[in-house]
């Protein structure tokens, strides 16, 4: 097993901080990657098989996300180690007490991630006083409602067109993780002329060749039902989603779904990263390395931090909405020129991007 220090490099992280309540059942970790360009931002994750190697990594990703996005923010990231589907009041027992945990953590805002709410967010900040994506009937701007990272994802694949990319209008899509990311997403590209062939959530995957009815989707995941209920689709296993016949797949759910082992099965020609690091490095250049083009989370998947920003400062969804459009589209096309000049893969050209900037910011640290 990996020594914690062998994680550390020039970026961070900065700080692990591990914290419990025995008495409300809380297990859970916060990960301050990064603060060079302020105040870190980063999702609670609820889930009860996450860890510290995977809360390191996604707040990794988030250092590099607000560095290439431009945001006056660090990167930062928790994880609450339970079942985000218990009842409701134990639900809010453990938030409240891990927000009891975390209050003079203050170089960490937390937002909504996989397994938390608008709701979670608003208790957090009853608690402590700062956190970003909450319900509007406190002033916030609640990014899963409005779709703020689905929105983003269909802006990448949108400026990803001119660069290779797959022409929208009558693109077959596949979205794995048909959540709060992934069914906005669904709904953004189907805006621009997209049919949505397959998708998929925790019990199973579900194709339909001539698209699925949006709204009827919605409905019946409304009410509690897996898409392999939907009637005139084929149900199949969870984890051929990833292998669907289509020309672009979303992964919007858990990290690394995309991997060695099933790379070489992938039929998209466009990947867009919904979820946070949906595929390992290994895969990203196989991908590459056979014309599929990748659009990684760290571009992608911006929307619902940069909704977050826009929202700490004061904003509107309108003002988030148009930022997150000119955002994205500036950073997607700026990653596939790099891609297009030097030849490099979509993640090194973003993490260069990123760095770039981070190191830029942390130039003006005190370093002593």
């Amino acid at each position: 097993m990996r020594s914690i220090f062998e994680l550390v490099d020039d970026i961070g992280p900065e700080k692990i901080i591990h914290v419990s309540n025995h008495g409300a059942g809380l297990k859970a970790i916060v990960v301050i990657d990064n603060i060079a360009m302020g105040p870190a931002v980063g999702g609670v994750r609820m889930a009860p098989d996450a860890d510290l190697m995977e809360c390191i990594r996604l707040a990794r990703a988030m250092s590099l996300k607000n560095a290439a996005a431009g945001l006056p923010h660090g990167g930062g990231k928790s994880v609450i180690i339970a079942d985000p589907s218990m009842p409701v009041r134990g639900k809010e027992s453990l938030i409240r007490a891990f927000a009891q945990a975390i209050g003079e953590i203050t170089d960490y805002i937390p937002g909504p991630d996989m397994g938390t709410d608008e709701t979670c967010m608003a208790w957090l900040r009853d608690e402590t006083g700062r956190a970003v994506g909450l319900p509007r009937a406190i002033g916030g701007i609640p990014l899963d409602e409005i779709g703020a990272t689905g929105h983003g994802v269909a802006v990448a694949a949108k400026a990803a067109q001119a660069f290779g990319g797959v022409a929208l209008e009558g693109a077959r899509v596949a979205i794995q993780g048909y959540g709060a990311v992934g069914r906005h997403a669904a709904h953004f590209l189907a805006k621009e002329g997209a049919q949505i062939v397959a998708v998929a959530d925790r019990h199973g995957a579900a194709f339909r060749a001539k698209g699925f009815d949006l709204a009827r989707l919605d409905a019946l995941k409304a009410d509690g039902h897996a898409v392999t209920e939907y009637s005139g689709a084929t149900g199949v296993e969870r984890d051929a989603i990833i292998t669907a016949d289509c020309d672009i797949l979303v992964p919007a759910a858990r990290p690394d779904v995309i991997n060695i082992s099933n790379a070489a099965a992938i039929r998209a020609k466009l990947i867009v990263e919904g979820a946070n690091i949906p595929a390992t490095v290994e895969a990203e250049r196989a991908l590459h390395k056979h014309g599929v083009l990748v659009i990684p989370d760290v571009i992608a998947n911006a929307g619902g931090v940069i909704c977050a920003a826009v929202e700490y400062r004061g904003g509107t969804e309108q003002q988030a909405m148009t930022t997150i459009t000119e955002k994205i589209r500036e950073n997607t096309r700026e990653v596939l020129h790099i891609v297009k000049e030097r030849g490099v893969s979509p993640r090194d050209a973003a993490g260069k991007l990123a760095e770039t900037r981070l190191n830029e910011a942390m130039a003006f640290r005190r370093m002593f």
